[in-house]
C-alpha cells in the first residue's frame, strides 16, 4: 500500500462520486501503522453527512482494495 496505489483508486472510484455532489477528497499522508489521512474538501467538508462518507465511502472502498488498511482518519 503506497501513495500512488492509493490515489489510483481515489481517482478511479472515490473522487468520481464525491465530484458529483460538489465534493472532494485530498490525500494527505500515508502513515507507517498503514493509515491514511485524508480531507475532504468541497461540499463535503462541511456536510453533516462527512463522518459517514468518510467511513462508509472513502475507508470501505480504500479497504477493500488494502486489506492491510488500519483507518482512514480526516483532518
Amino acid at each position: 500500500m503506497n501513495r500512488t496505489d492509493i490515489e489510483k483508486v481515489l481517482n478511479d472510484k472515490i473522487r468520481p462520486q464525491l465530484a458529483a455532489d460538489g465534493g472532494g477528497v485530498d490525500l494527505v499522508e500515508v502513515k507507517d501503522d498503514n493509515t491514511v489521512v485524508v480531507k475532504l474538501t468541497g461540499a463535503c467538508g462541511c456536510c453533516p453527512f462527512s463522518l459517514m462518507t468518510l467511513k462508509a465511502g472513502v475507508e470501505q472502498t480504500l479497504r477493500d482494495a488494502f486489506p492491510e488498511l488500519k483507518e482512514v482518519v480526516a483532518v
